[in-house]
Formats: C-alpha cells, sequence, structure tokens
C-alpha cells in the first residue's frame, strides 16, 4: 500500500511542472468504473468518469487502508464553484480548484454534452455523440491530444463500452468465452498481460490477480488496475 503511494506521488513529481495532465487511468473490477485522473498542480488531482462527471478531487494520496488503494485527501487550498446567476448546466458546480479553471458545455454548445466537463485548465474535452455507437455515445473522445477509443455494441458483452485504447496504449479484456472467475477483467495494458485465478483453482483465490503488476505505465499515462 505504501509503495503504491510513493510511485504515484513520484510519477506526478515528476510530470512538468506548469500546466494540467492527463496522469492515470483506474479500472475498477471488470472495467466497471473507470475514472480518469488529470493533475492539476503537484500532488493535486482531479478524477472524473468517463462521461464527464467530475468524481472527486484531492492533493494526494494517503496510506489508509481502504480495501483496495489509498484515497485522495480533501484539499484544503482554493475551491470556487459558479454562482447561481451562472447558467444552468455549470451553476453550483466547481469552477476553480487552486489556480486551475474548470469549463462545462451549455445547451448553446451542443444539448447532449450539457453539464459535462469542456476544459480542465488547457486541456480541452470533446465526447463522442448522440449518433455514435451506443456502447460508448457520451462517453470522452479527446483529452488534449488524447485520442480514448472504446468497444462497440458489436463487441463481446463482457467489455463493448469499455475502454480500448488511450493514444497509442491498447488494452483488451478476457471475454464470455473465457473463465467466468475472470471473464471480463482487464488481459493487457500495452505489452502487459494480466492473468487470474480461475474457478477451478483454491476458492478464496478465484478472480484475483495471478500475474500482472496493479500499477504500471504506458505513453506517459499511469494505469492502476484494481483486479482482486
Amino acid at each position: 500500500m505504501k509503495r503504491l503511494s510513493l510511485l504515484f506521488c513520484l510519477f506526478c513529481l515528476c510530470r512538468p511542472a506548469m500546466g494540467q495532465s492527463l496522469a492515470q487511468i483506474t479500472l475498477d473490477n471488470r472495467g466497471a468504473n473507470t475514472v480518469i485522473t488529470f493533475l492539476l498542480e503537484p500532488s493535486l488531482v482531479l478524477n472524473i468518469a468517463k462521461d464527464g462527471k467530475i468524481t472527486d478531487w484531492g492533493s494526494e494520496y494517503t496510506t489508509q487502508q481502504t480495501g483496495v488503494y489509498p484515497k485522495l485527501e480533501k484539499y484544503m487550498g482554493r475551491e470556487e464553484y459558479y454562482e447561481a446567476t451562472d447558467n444552468e448546466a455549470y451553476r453550483g458546480k466547481i469552477k476553480y480548484i487552486g489556480r486551475t479553471l474548470i469549463t462545462y458545455y451549455t445547451a448553446d454548445d451542443n444539448e447532449d454534452l450539457k453539464g459535462k466537463v469542456k476544459s480542465i485548465g488547457d486541456i480541452m474535452i470533446d465526447y463522442y455523440g448522440p449518433y455514435e455507437d451506443a456502447a460508448f455515445k457520451g462517453n470522452m473522445r479527446d483529452a488534449g491530444s488524447t485520442l480514448f477509443s472504446y468497444y462497440s455494441s458489436f463487441d463481446d458483452d463482457f467489455y463493448k463500452g469499455k475502454i480500448r485504447s488511450v493514444g497509442n496504449t491498447m488494452l483488451t479484456y478476457y471475454g464470455s468465452v473465457d473463465d467466468k472467475a475472470y471473464a471480463g477483467k482487464i488481459k493487457n495494458v500495452d505489452r502487459t498481460l494480466f492473468t487470474y485465478y480461475s474457478s477451478y483453482e483454491r476458492p478464496e483465490y478465484k478472480g484475483m490477480m495471478k500475474s500482472g503488476v496493479p500499477m504500471l505505465s504506458s505513453g506517459g499515462i499511469q494505469y492502476v488496475i484494481k483486479n482482486y
């Protein structure tokens, strides 16, 4: 646990000192709840879901025992919110975290994007539109220069709608033909292979990670695999 926290902090410190950046992708068990993390300032991060909704932000990771991974500490710096007189798409939402300005789409931009995060500092964010495949419409398409792609409605039910690539990093998942103990779990991030204990092995290990690492870097982005 402490080693993971140290690795993340060192990773953040190695990022450029100025500006914001896409820092981390956290893949929850079987890819159900993907979290996209942006580094705002050294040790200050913002988490959003792939559909553009902010989940939380914090100053750094702690070593609290949370059952899987450390949580964010509450940020004690500047937090400013949009006023009640602002556009209905973002009134009451977070506007500034530290020195970073957060903006949102309005109905004037696109009704289907209304309320989604539009920019994080100097990073512009775009989403797949209403006429895209149903498995990923509304999901993040671009974060600055980084392009996201997803598995479509025609793919296996165990991974359709999940992230297929982040920039040049490809992600694959175990599917319906695989053992039910790990069907849907992450199989590859770039060239890193993950394997899991099957339904035929010791019950207490079933579905747990057998090989692979829970934290790795690819294409300048950190990946956290929460498949335990």
